[in-house]
């Protein structure tokens, strides 16, 4: 019988920091800033074999999201041009919006989902949601789904 994986997003802060650091060792190989493995553990201050040991299981939340569909929730004051601007973020990111949907506003904010295809971003992921969430108007901007 077939083992099932489970795949969890946890921020970096809270993982023990032999993960940071094998993630940070495929970079630096991914990126071709060194050569061998050897190399690339060197610089990320761990050993080969706790390299290899995790190497497999470790991904960061932006290789994987890849081609993939991605769900944003957006928290929005009922303001005219706010949604506009959070559209325009997505739209210099090279992001493609798929679909849009807007609850009606309550209490001066509205709840909005965007869904959109991430594998033509010009920009990181952590860097569009940290655009959005600067935006004047926005309250709340996170991943729902992905």
């Amino acid at each position: 019988m077939a083992k099932t994986i489970k795949y969890y997003i946890v921020a970096a802060d809270a993982l023990p920091e032999i993960f940071v650091k094998v993630a940070e060792a495929k970079r630096m190989m991914q990126t071709g800033e060194v050569d061998t493995v050897g190399a690339a553990t060197r610089l990320a201050g761990i050993s080969r074999s706790a390299f290899y040991k995790y190497k497999d299981s470790v991904q960061p939340f932006n290789d994987m999201k890849s081609e993939h569909i991605i769900t944003f929730y957006a928290m929005l004051k009922d303001t005219a041009g706010v949604l506009s601007r959070v559209l325009s973020v997505f739209a210099s990111s090279g992001a493609n919006i798929l679909t849009i949907n807007q609850s009606i506003p309550t209490n001066g904010c509205a709840a909005v989902t965007i869904s959109a295809e991430t594998s033509e971003m010009a920009e990181s992921l952590e860097q569009l949601l940290a655009d959005v969430a600067a935006l004047d108007g926005v309250v709340k901007f996170e991943i729902l789904a992905g």
